[in-house]
Protein backbone atom coordinates (compact mmCIF):
# COMPACT_ATOMS: atom_id res chain seq x y z
CA UNK A 1 0.00 0.00 0.00
CA UNK A 2 2.85 2.75 0.55
CA UNK A 3 4.04 1.85 -2.68
CA UNK A 4 1.63 2.48 -4.37
CA UNK A 5 0.78 5.52 -1.95
CA UNK A 6 4.25 6.94 -3.05
CA UNK A 7 3.29 5.92 -6.72
CA UNK A 8 0.01 8.06 -7.12
CA UNK A 9 1.71 11.48 -5.27
CA UNK A 10 4.90 10.70 -7.70
CA UNK A 11 2.61 10.41 -10.81
CA UNK A 12 1.14 14.24 -11.07
CA UNK A 13 5.24 15.61 -10.20
CA UNK A 14 6.07 13.38 -13.48
CA UNK A 15 3.62 14.90 -15.50
CA UNK A 16 4.55 18.36 -14.66
CA UNK A 17 8.39 17.73 -15.15
CA UNK A 18 7.59 15.87 -18.47
CA UNK A 19 5.79 18.85 -19.44
CA UNK A 20 8.14 20.81 -18.85
CA UNK A 21 10.69 18.85 -20.87
CA UNK A 22 11.42 20.39 -24.38
CA UNK A 23 10.82 18.49 -27.11
CA UNK A 24 13.83 16.56 -28.26
CA UNK A 25 15.50 17.68 -31.59
CA UNK A 26 16.76 14.36 -33.44
CA UNK A 27 20.49 14.09 -33.67
CA UNK A 28 22.47 15.10 -36.83
CA UNK A 29 24.33 11.81 -36.76
CA UNK A 30 22.78 8.28 -36.33
CA UNK A 31 25.16 7.27 -33.61
CA UNK A 32 23.84 9.39 -30.55
CA UNK A 33 22.08 6.70 -28.15
CA UNK A 34 18.21 7.43 -27.74
CA UNK A 35 17.08 8.47 -24.54
CA UNK A 36 15.08 6.25 -22.78
CA UNK A 37 11.53 6.13 -21.69
CA UNK A 38 11.73 3.43 -19.58
CA UNK A 39 11.85 5.27 -15.94
CA UNK A 40 8.71 7.87 -17.42
CA UNK A 41 6.86 4.99 -17.77
CA UNK A 42 8.02 1.90 -14.91
CA UNK A 43 5.43 3.73 -12.71
CA UNK A 44 2.16 2.07 -14.37
CA UNK A 45 3.45 -1.10 -13.07
CA UNK A 46 3.07 -0.21 -9.78
CA UNK A 47 -0.52 1.87 -10.19
CA UNK A 48 -3.90 1.50 -10.96
CA UNK A 49 -5.76 4.55 -12.43
CA UNK A 50 -9.14 3.06 -12.37
CA UNK A 51 -9.27 3.05 -8.31
CA UNK A 52 -12.94 2.80 -8.01
CA UNK A 53 -13.82 -0.94 -8.60
CA UNK A 54 -16.79 -2.36 -6.81
CA UNK A 55 -15.26 -4.67 -3.70
CA UNK A 56 -17.06 -7.44 -5.42
CA UNK A 57 -15.02 -7.95 -8.36
CA UNK A 58 -12.10 -10.04 -8.85
CA UNK A 59 -8.71 -8.06 -8.73
CA UNK A 60 -4.86 -9.61 -8.70
CA UNK A 61 -2.88 -7.97 -6.56
CA UNK A 62 0.30 -10.00 -6.48
CA UNK A 63 2.04 -12.71 -7.39
CA UNK A 64 4.32 -15.71 -6.54
CA UNK A 65 6.35 -18.44 -8.34
CA UNK A 66 3.77 -20.60 -6.62
CA UNK A 67 0.67 -18.54 -7.00
CA UNK A 68 -1.13 -15.40 -6.88
CA UNK A 69 -3.04 -12.82 -4.70
CA UNK A 70 -6.95 -12.20 -5.60
CA UNK A 71 -8.75 -9.60 -3.25
CA UNK A 72 -6.18 -10.31 -0.06
CA UNK A 73 -6.20 -14.07 -0.35
CA UNK A 74 -3.37 -16.42 -1.32
CA UNK A 75 -4.40 -19.11 -3.78
CA UNK A 76 -1.42 -21.61 -4.38
CA UNK A 77 -1.19 -23.45 -8.05
CA UNK A 78 -2.92 -22.42 -11.26
CA UNK A 79 -6.24 -20.97 -11.12
CA UNK A 80 -9.06 -20.28 -13.38
CA UNK A 81 -10.71 -17.10 -13.08
CA UNK A 82 -14.66 -16.56 -14.79
CA UNK A 83 -16.10 -13.11 -14.18
CA UNK A 84 -16.15 -12.91 -10.22
CA UNK A 85 -15.08 -16.73 -9.74
CA UNK A 86 -12.08 -17.85 -8.70
CA UNK A 87 -11.59 -22.02 -9.24
CA UNK A 88 -8.75 -24.31 -8.79
CA UNK A 89 -6.97 -25.45 -11.82
CA UNK A 90 -5.59 -28.67 -12.12
CA UNK A 91 -2.52 -28.77 -14.52
CA UNK A 92 0.19 -27.82 -13.11
CA UNK A 93 2.56 -27.38 -16.75
CA UNK A 94 1.92 -25.67 -19.88
CA UNK A 95 1.59 -29.21 -21.28
CA UNK A 96 -1.50 -30.60 -18.98
CA UNK A 97 -3.07 -27.79 -20.30
CA UNK A 98 -5.97 -29.62 -23.29
CA UNK A 99 -9.04 -28.90 -24.26
CA UNK A 100 -10.32 -31.29 -21.00
CA UNK A 101 -8.91 -28.91 -18.84
CA UNK A 102 -10.84 -25.73 -20.29
CA UNK A 103 -13.87 -27.82 -20.36
CA UNK A 104 -15.72 -25.27 -17.84
CA UNK A 105 -15.93 -23.33 -20.88
CA UNK A 106 -18.64 -25.62 -22.91
CA UNK A 107 -21.24 -24.68 -19.78
CA UNK A 108 -20.17 -21.57 -18.46
CA UNK A 109 -22.61 -18.19 -18.88
CA UNK A 110 -22.17 -15.89 -20.13
CA UNK A 111 -20.13 -16.85 -22.11
CA UNK A 112 -16.62 -14.97 -22.14
CA UNK A 113 -15.60 -12.89 -24.06
CA UNK A 114 -11.62 -13.73 -23.51
CA UNK A 115 -9.94 -16.15 -22.40
CA UNK A 116 -6.69 -14.68 -21.16
CA UNK A 117 -4.12 -17.91 -20.37
CA UNK A 118 -1.14 -17.32 -18.39
CA UNK A 119 1.48 -19.44 -19.69
CA UNK A 120 4.16 -19.16 -16.16
CA UNK A 121 7.03 -17.36 -16.80
CA UNK A 122 7.60 -17.12 -20.40
CA UNK A 123 4.72 -17.25 -23.46
CA UNK A 124 4.33 -20.55 -25.18
CA UNK A 125 2.80 -21.95 -28.14
CA UNK A 126 -0.64 -22.94 -27.98
CA UNK A 127 -1.30 -26.35 -28.85
CA UNK A 128 -3.35 -25.67 -32.37
CA UNK A 129 -6.38 -28.33 -30.77
CA UNK A 130 -6.44 -26.14 -27.44
CA UNK A 131 -7.22 -23.71 -29.88
CA UNK A 132 -9.67 -25.04 -32.07
CA UNK A 133 -11.52 -25.89 -28.97
CA UNK A 134 -11.63 -22.39 -27.52
CA UNK A 135 -12.80 -20.81 -30.46
CA UNK A 136 -15.69 -23.84 -30.68
CA UNK A 137 -16.69 -22.00 -27.76
CA UNK A 138 -16.82 -18.81 -29.28
CA UNK A 139 -14.49 -17.14 -26.54
CA UNK A 140 -11.31 -15.33 -28.30
CA UNK A 141 -7.49 -16.51 -27.14
CA UNK A 142 -4.73 -14.59 -25.67
CA UNK A 143 -1.87 -16.75 -24.47
CA UNK A 144 0.84 -14.18 -22.59
CA UNK A 145 3.00 -15.04 -19.36
CA UNK A 146 0.94 -14.95 -16.21
CA UNK A 147 2.25 -11.41 -15.24
CA UNK A 148 0.87 -10.04 -17.70
CA UNK A 149 -2.81 -12.44 -17.82
CA UNK A 150 -3.34 -11.03 -14.33
CA UNK A 151 -2.79 -7.55 -15.51
CA UNK A 152 -5.03 -7.74 -18.58
CA UNK A 153 -7.65 -9.70 -16.64
CA UNK A 154 -7.91 -7.05 -14.01
CA UNK A 155 -8.08 -3.86 -16.53
CA UNK A 156 -10.54 -5.98 -18.81
CA UNK A 157 -12.57 -7.04 -15.83
CA UNK A 158 -12.35 -3.44 -14.21
CA UNK A 159 -14.05 -1.87 -17.70
CA UNK A 160 -17.24 -4.93 -17.34
CA UNK A 161 -16.45 -6.91 -19.82
CA UNK A 162 -17.04 -10.48 -19.48
CA UNK A 163 -13.31 -11.87 -19.44
CA UNK A 164 -11.94 -15.22 -17.61
CA UNK A 165 -8.27 -15.97 -17.07
CA UNK A 166 -6.88 -19.53 -16.99
CA UNK A 167 -3.35 -18.97 -14.88
CA UNK A 168 -0.61 -21.11 -14.35
CA UNK A 169 1.90 -19.76 -11.34
CA UNK A 170 4.50 -16.89 -12.41
CA UNK A 171 7.12 -19.95 -11.22
CA UNK A 172 6.19 -22.53 -14.24
CA UNK A 173 8.94 -22.59 -17.13
CA UNK A 174 7.73 -24.63 -19.89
Amino acid sequence: MAIRQRAVTALPNLIRSLRKEPLLKPPHNNSAALPSLRRAFSLYDQINLIDNVPDDQLRFEGYTDTGFTINGVQYEGSLLCVGNLVLSWKPNNFSDITPHSLSLFQVVRPIPEILILGCGRNIQHVDPEVRRFIRSTGIKLEAVDSRNAASTYNILNEEGRVVAAAVLPYGVSS
